[in-house]
């Protein structure tokens, strides 16, 4: 066998090969601070660095791409809508009678709870409330986009003025250039002093569009007959130096009127008014009846519009208005000497000037004394019937007169019968009346006097707001129906419960016209022929009247009821103590008697051209009787 010998060379090439290696890892080994962890930190660092880099750039992005959004959808004002305003924000102004909500997104008044008052059911009385209200400026830009202001976010911002806090509603292009609504509110007043202005904005509204301002107003429920509030709510304004005018009560009505000083969407007993220190040049005012009849349960009473535009002085806007929110106190509202208390339906003419110089006087005089408001119509209406028993005493003296009288008159009609005595009939009886003393008309003035007082009070009580509310006896709302029977079922006219003072009313004025009846058919001449049936006129008026007051005042307010039932008997009274007291027919009679042998007073022109036209008619009856 061959003996194995060592090999030197392969011993050598083993000893290279293993010095290499350790030469090879020697040299390649790590530093020593990268220690296997730092090296994982590393890493891990090296994986992070793009991650944040990445959502950098996405933050980046994305706000770059949100504000090119609001640019192109609100241009100019983009920046405001970079002031991460909240959009359904409100802000609250408050003083002793007023409560305003305002929300950033439109600038305008979201809820106005009026205080101290009360709906027919107890609950807040809001005029503005469940967005019932809109008030919007739509204008035009240089970027040919158009806009309203009820679709954009204001910036608000909460001042002092003195007592007064102020409100200011910023729309922004830049810190410098916006569009402004700022409110004013004052201590213990309805009353809201209300700016619109911009700033720097010439540039971007579009003086080639139309500005235009839109108020509306859906008319809440407030009193207990929403058929009596309803016949009392109106859209009024006033235009070209001080003319009042005021929409249809009934269905719908649409007017287009230049130089609106202010308008005013009146309900029964509380208004919201917009006045502008700048007249409107024109205004499109419109008004529709939502409520059908009494057996609809309705909320709402009329709808109202108004459509005006704004003028641009040097491209921007400058308004001073004033807003009202508040009841319909003729008093405060006169003592703003804006002519807003013409909202208030006092009658014209001749009847409002007698409620605004006599009867609200009278009544706040004896307001002043009592709280009972029942018991100041009473009162009242007693100084009233004082103040007017002149006037009776005249028309039942020239009454009693015309009594006496009249067998006399009997006489010439039994001697001069027929037709064709007709003018001479009413001569000789007229002449009788002079000599007597005696004149109809002595007795119908009286009565023509008394009308106004009549139509006045039948337009004060409705319009009083101090009735409302205020109990007396069974009526719980003297400025409402006194119902004390609820129907089952609703009578066309009537209504569906029965109220006691119209019944009251319709009684006393059915034996006042009972007694009168005889009064006037004294001073009826005898019935003639060809002349109609006055009696029997006069009779059919005596059960007519009653019937009207018990069916149309069923609805109506318990203290206009309350005041003619307290009339009627008090005139009742007044006529019997006249008649049995005070008017003596034995010494008329001798005063006639003695009147009649007075030579007769030399006629007046006015009488004379009477006496020859009765003459010629007279004649001219006798040729086409020949004839």
């Amino acid at each position: 066998m061959e003996e194995k010998k060592f090999d030197a060379n392969s011993i050598i090439g083993f000893l290279l090969l293993g010095a290499i290696m350790l030469w090879f890892m020697y040299t390649n080994q790590p530093e020593p601070e990268e220690t296997p962890a730092q090296t994982t930190e590393a890493v891990k660092a090296s994986e992070e660095a793009p991650i944040s880099n990445t959502i950098n750039s996405n933050a980046i992005a994305s706000d770059s791409l949100a504000f090119a959004q609001a640019q192109q959808r609100l241009g100019n004002f983009a920046y405001s809508a970079s002031l991460a305003v909240e959009e359904n924000g409100t802000t609250v102004l408050e003083n002793e009678v007023l409560k305003l909500t305002f929300a950033n997104k439109g600038a305008q008044i979201t809820e106005a709870l009026v205080k101290n008052f009360e709906t027919h059911n107890k609950l807040p009385l809001y005029l503005i409330k469940e967005a019932n209200a809109s008030f919007n400026i739509s204008f035009g830009t240089t970027s040919n986009r158009i806009f309203n202001t009820k679709d954009l976010v204001f910036q608000p911002s909460l001042s002092k003025n003195g007592a007064n806090d102020i409100l200011s509603l910023k729309l922004k292009v830049s810190e410098n250039e916006f569009l402004e609504y700022r409110y004013e509110l004052k201590p213990n007043d309805p009353m809201v002093g209300f700016t619109v202005r911009s700033s720097g904005l010439s540039s971007v509204i579009n003086s080639a569009n139309p500005v235009t301002l839109d108020f509306n107003l859906t008319a809440f429920r407030h009193e207990k007959s929403i058929k009596y509030e309803n016949q009392n709510t109106a859209l009024y304004y006033e235009k070209e130096d001080g003319k009042m005018d005021d929409l249809s009560i009934a269905g719908e009505d649409l007017e287009e009127e230049s130089n609106v000083d202010w308008f005013a969407f009146k309900q029964h007993f509380f208004s919201v008014i917009l006045l502008s220190d700048t007249p409107f040049k024109t205004a499109k005012l419109s008004s529709e009846t939502l409520f059908q009849d009494e057996a609809t349960d309705s909320l709402q009473t009329k709808a109202f519009t108004v459509q005006a535009p704004l003028a641009l002085n040097g491209g921007e806007l400058n308004y001073n208005f004033n807003l009202y929110l508040g009841p319909n106190d003729y008093s405060a509202l006169a003592a703003y000497d804006k002519g807003i208390e013409n909202v208030i339906e006092l009658g014209w003419g001749i009847f409002g000037w007698i409620n605004q110089h006599a009867f609200i006087p009278l009544f706040n005089f004896l307001g002043g004394f009592m709280s009972n408001y029942g018991l100041i119509i009473i009162l009242m209406t007693v100084v009233v019937r004082i103040f007017m028993s002149p006037l009776v005493y005249k028309s039942y003296l020239s009454s009693a007169k015309m009594k006496v009288l009249k067998p006399e008159m009997q006489e010439i009609n039994d001697r001069l019968p027929g037709k064709e005595n007709a003018m001479k009939r009413q001569q000789e009886t007229m002449a009788l009346q002079r000599k007597a003393g005696v004149s109809m008309m002595a007795g119908c003035i009286p009565a023509l006097l008394q009308m106004p007082v009549f139509f006045a009070l039948f337009r004060f009580f409705p319009s009083a707001i101090d009735l409302r509310q205020q109990g007396f006896l069974w009526a719980d709302d003297l400025s409402s129906y006194d119902s004390i029977y609820k129907l089952p079922f609703n009578i066309p006219m009537y209504g569906d419960h029965i109220s006691l003072f119209p019944i009251l009313a319709s009684v006393a004025i059915f034996f006042y016209m009972r007694m009168s009846q005889s009064q006037q058919m004294n001073m009826q001449q005898p019935a003639q022929e060809g002349m109609p049936d006055m009696q029997k006129m006069m009779k059919m008026m005596m059960y007519l009247s009653p019937i009207m007051m018990l069916v149309f005042f069923n609805s109506y307010g318990a203290g206009l009821s309350l005041y003619y039932f307290i009339s009627n008997l008090l005139t009742i009274t007044i006529m019997l103590v006249i008649k049995n007291f005070i008017i003596d027919e034995d010494k008329i009679h001798a005063q006639i008697q003695e009147n009649k042998k007075r030579p007769e007073k030399k006629k007046s022109k006015f009488r004379a051209r009477m006496d020859e036209a009765m003459k010629q008619a007279q004649e001219q009856q006798k040729t086409q009787k020949k004839k």
